[in-house]
């Protein structure tokens, strides 16, 4: 393959799905994914039922892409591989295994970071990126605002200062026990709920683009402990929707506040949450109001995916920018923010 057209193997395994895709150039071939529904049981992930899942798991899933790529070994120009953030335990099983494959095959190994792979999974497929553009990423573990002015050139805008807005979603769902995951239980319940049921307090800060969900996640609980088990049985949509609308409504205000603020006419969203159908249509609405292009990822690239760490392989492959075989798996992996 030519320097620019590479077949990059991806492998991503940094919590509690086992993942490997195959990218030809910038085209998606193959993806597989074999989600770990051992943790259901548990209302969260077990870090050490994640590790033991990921080695059972791993190999037969890479093999399964590549048949349905139909390349061989052979035709492997580089393994990418999540490098972090995620739980160590499973990040390293993900990142020994690629390690392995680069010796054995000879080729290189390229350590991606999953947060950035979130943000460029809006272009699978694509060989450009509509830069400078402002991302709202959204997940269990991050909500950030990043300035993304190009490839690996990021600068933080406001970020949540407690809970992220994915690990509301969990918690919350655990107070109306509706199970695990929450964000996808809780937006299918406020399909049917109320938006406006209950008025949840929204965060606000002063000159700043910062979030924070501790406040409304507390209010649910002190809502909830003042009502009969009869009431919420009776309107838990209700509820639901009403929790639902108060993160997005916060989301969508500061993400567009910020973008008419940094002068950038383009919104990308990014990470588990960015499949929230509610925030999906509010990001829709403000963006024909604000004559704005929004870029919304295929809901199969919202959660964790090897889609996107061999896209990003890709774009490392491409710019020469391969890792040493000494790298190690970093749990609290974070991007590189300039000024």
């Amino acid at each position: 393959m030519s320097h620019n057209h590479p077949v990059i193997l991806g492998i991503e395994t940094s919590c509690d799905e086992t993942a490997a895709a195959i990218v030809a150039g910038p085209e998606l071939k193959s993806h597989v994914a074999a989600s770990h529904i051992v943790h259901q049981a548990y209302g969260g992930v077990v870090p050490e039922y994640a590790s033991r899942e990921h080695e059972k798991l791993l190999a037969p899933v890479v093999q399964n892409t590549m048949s349905q790529a139909s390349v061989s070994w052979k035709d492997i120009d580089a393994i990418a591989v999540t490098q972090g953030p995620g739980l160590a335990g499973s990040l390293l099983v993900g990142l020994s295994y690629a390690k392995g494959l680069a010796v054995a095959l000879d080729k290189p190994l390229l350590g991606i970071n999953h947060i950035e792979g979130h943000i460029f999974a809006n272009f699978i497929g694509q060989d450009g990126l509509p830069t400078p553009f402002l991302c709202l990423l959204v997940s269990g573990g991050h909500t950030q605002l990043i300035h993304v002015k190009d490839i690996q050139n990021y600068r933080l805008i406001g970020q949540t200062r407690d809970d992220a807005a994915g690990e509301a979603f969990d918690k919350v769902a655990r107070m109306l026990g509706i199970g695990y995951p929450g964000g996808p239980l809780i937006d299918r319940l406020s399909q049917a709920g109320d938006p406006r049921f209950v008025a949840f307090p929204r965060s606000r800060f002063d000159a700043s683009y910062d979030f924070s969900f501790s406040g409304l996640k507390t209010a649910v609980l002190y809502y909830l402990q003042k009502q009969s088990n009869a009431f919420i049985k009776s309107h838990l949509e209700d509820i639901a929707a009403s929790f639902q609308q108060a993160v997005v409504e916060v989301l969508v205000e500061r993400a567009f506040q910020a973008a008419v603020d940094l002068g950038l006419d383009r919104l990308v969203l990014a990470g588990g949450v960015a499949a929230n159908s509610a925030l999906r249509r509010l990001v829709d609405e403000r963006a024909a109001e604000a004559q704005m292009t929004v870029y919304q990822p295929d809901l199969r690239y919202c959660t964790d995916n090897a889609a996107m760490i061999a896209y990003m392989g890709y774009w490392k492959y491409r710019i020469s920018q391969t890792s040493e075989l000494t790298i190690p798996a970093y749990p609290n992996l974070k991007l590189s923010f300039g000024t």
